[in-house]
């Protein structure tokens, strides 16, 4: 993608987010607890992800406004409709997760 002009990698990275979070609305009964594990990371995550490019920019952007943007509905109703309690796989497949990072990270430093 180099040889593209900074505007146009921007409209396209811009509509690939956009394709993704309509992607993952469209896939409400995947759980964030599931992207965790297999991806380490989240709808909070991406929400977390808005906040932090807004405040690089000098952007105000609230998490509870981001979480609304990336869940399609505020966070509290789509918690309401679609999450669903961890079950105690999900939360052995979390931990073993974290706990893989955790030894990664330590065996790079």
């Amino acid at each position: 993608m180099q040889h593209l002009d900074d505007t146009t990698r921007t409209e396209l990275e811009a509509a690939a987010f956009r394709r993704l979070l309509k992607h993952l609305d469209n896939r409400k009964d995947v759980q964030n607890i599931d992207l965790m594990i297999l991806a380490d990371f989240c709808r909070n995550c991406l929400s977390k992800w808005l906040v932090s490019a807004a405040e690089e920019r000098g952007a105000e952007l609230d998490y509870d406004a981001a979480r609304e943007y990336v869940y399609g509905m505020p966070y509290s109703e789509w918690k309401q409709h679609y999450q669903q309690e961890a079950t105690p796989e999900q939360m052995a497949a979390l931990e073993a997760h974290q706990a893989r990072k955790k030894a990664a990270q330590e065996g790079n430093n």
